[in-house]
């Protein structure tokens, strides 16, 4: 491992263990670019801004659905678009792209079952608002600078509507998707996927929430309406005059000083001393956060990824990679007349200031969610040897070489899964730092954790364990998920039922830097075995 690479890994091994944000950005940022003077998140006023929702889009009619003669779906059409945005009180407005006019975008509130069709148009500028390393795989000169497609994130979802990288498009130029819904309720969100500028078109801006919902959830009598409330997690660079700020070339990791609440620094929330509903996604494009409140103050993780889990779980931090969500509820009833924290390893978030005022709380917390049942291992056809790579490539910038099972993009699609069928993914992480590996279209539950020999695995291929017994998942991950933690040095098992659609789909590291750099792999779930 050469000295330069050598830096670069124990920086981000340090930045995930959580040391100081603006430290960390000024030791990466110095590695591509002279350093520019950055804002520093203390010397802005805390908690001076309400915490902004995102606007609930609303359908310009109906359609016909697509292959279903005689049935209509409703119709939506969202621009992605240029806007300026108020991140702070005190800040002049910064540059964005959006869907819609906010930052996060417009969200879906939509039904399991219901069917929906959404016209993705391209109206951004023809010049990116970010600075794009051309020697990335699929960002190479002569591309057109500004390019999208959309990813609907957690989506079960036909091919030819699940974001494919390669199929983007140009400012001008739209595409229509249809969104079956053939799903159990879940907060899912969208974002670009554009093949070497996704970690560009996610900093930017371009994400949004989607949430299912149905009948059986809502008998269950959660905080809702009002109560329910939606928080998106992202950090990003600033300069001093409040606009983005991006390396001019490819890094293994960016960890912005400042922390974004649906698009707001350091906001705070009125709430009413009562239960709470919150919907929490972690935007970013690589920090981890682990989410604490203050001792004393209890909350409940209900669901993850992919819906609700079995029953509530008491917890009193909550990790979450990039790409993972977590739905919690949380009792102000006991803290009257205060002010909460919603705090990171590395930042004060976001305030809740709770009414002094008793108000009736005609929510509930069931003591059984929804029913997950238990996939056998011994329904799995097959079991998959799937490593997690970061070694030297000849030619790539600052000799790094981020990819799944050694195998860069454009080599034949060797994970062929059949239609119907179910199989066991073991992700050996051979890196430093942890992996978040999300599959498209898919669903699966988490089987174990086990520590190996990492170094001994690339000089020998030997697979040697550590003595310990493998680790089950955690209690707030045993539901279904559609992103997972792979630790380093570790072999982390996943069960896949490959259901609802044959056709090409792509896995990736949820790490856009790593995802930028090859650290995805198509994969096609054939129709069946012949």
């Amino acid at each position: 491992m050469t000295t330069r690479r050598r830096f670069l890994r124990q920086s981000v091994i340090a930045a995930t263990a959580a040391i100081a944000p603006r430290a960390f950005s000024q030791i990466i940022r110095s590695q591509a670019t002279p350093v520019v003077p950055t804002l520093d998140p203390n010397s802005l006023a805390r908690f001076v801004d309400p915490l902004p929702l995102p606007v609930v889009v609303q359908p310009q009619g109906d359609r016909a659905a697509p292959g279903k003669p005689g049935e209509r779906v409703p119709f939506y059409r969202v621009s992605m678009r240029a806007i300026a945005s108020k991140l702070h009180r005190d800040l002049p407005p910064t540059k964005v792209w959006s869907y819609g006019d906010s930052v996060p975008g417009v969200m879906f509130d939509t039904q399991s079952g219901q069917g929906l069709l959404v016209e993705w148009a391209n109206e951004l500028p023809l010049n990116h608002l970010l600075p794009i390393d051309y020697s990335v795989h699929g960002a190479e000169r002569g591309t057109p600078e500004v390019r999208s497609v959309v990813h609907l994130h957690g989506g079960k979802t036909p091919p030819e509507s699940a974001g494919y990288p390669e199929e983007w498009y140009v400012p001008g130029q739209s595409r229509t998707y249809y969104y079956p819904n053939q799903q159990d309720p879940a907060l899912l969100w969208y974002h670009d996927h554009a093949m070497g500028i996704t970690r560009l078109n996610v900093y930017a801006g371009l994400i949004g929430l989607h949430v299912i919902r149905d009948q059986a959830e809502q008998h269950l009598q959660l905080p809702n309406g009002k109560y329910e409330v939606p928080l998106v997690l992202c950090d990003r660079h600033l300069n001093i005059d409040g606009q983005l700020s991006y390396p001019h070339a490819w890094m293994p990791a960016v960890f912005g000083e400042v922390p974004l609440v649906n698009g707001k620094i350091f906001p705070y929330l009125e709430v009413e001393p009562r239960k709470y509903r919150f919907r929490v996604l972690n935007a970013a494009n690589g920090r981890t956060y682990r989410l604490s409140l203050p001792e004393g103050v209890e909350f409940r993780q209900i669901g993850t990824d992919q819906g609700l889990l079995p029953r509530p779980v008491a917890v009193t931090q909550v990790l979450l990679a990039p790409a993972e969500r977590a739905d919690l509820v949380i009792d102000f009833a006991p803290h009257r007349g205060t002010r909460v924290l919603l705090s990171d390893d590395a930042f004060k978030l976001m305030e809740f200031r709770v009414n002094a005022t008793p108000v009736p709380d005609p929510s509930a917390l069931p003591a059984k969610l929804r029913a997950v049942p238990h996939i056998a291992e011994s329904s799995a056809v097959k079991t998959r040897w799937l490593t997690l790579n970061d070694e030297p490539r000849k030619g790539m910038p600052a000799s790094m070489g981020m990819l799944l099972n050694k195998t860069p993009w454009k080599m034949p699609i060797t994970e062929k899964p059949v239609l119907g069928t179910t199989e066991i993914w073991e992700l050996a992480n051979l890196t430093e730092e942890v992996q978040p590996i999300h599959l498209h279209a898919v669903r699966f539950q988490i089987l174990d954790r086990r520590r190996f020999d990492a170094s001994e695995y690339m000089e020998s291929g030997k697979v040697r364990y550590s003595k310990e017994p493998a680790s089950p998942p955690d209690p707030n991950e045993m539901g279904w998920k559609d992103t997972v933690r792979v630790n380093a040095s570790t072999v982390t098992r996943i069960i896949i039922p490959f259901e609802g659609y044959a056709g090409r789909y792509v896995w990736h590291c949820h790490n856009l830097e790593h995802t930028d750099h090859e650290m995805i792999r198509p994969y096609e779930v054939l129709a069946s075995a012949s």
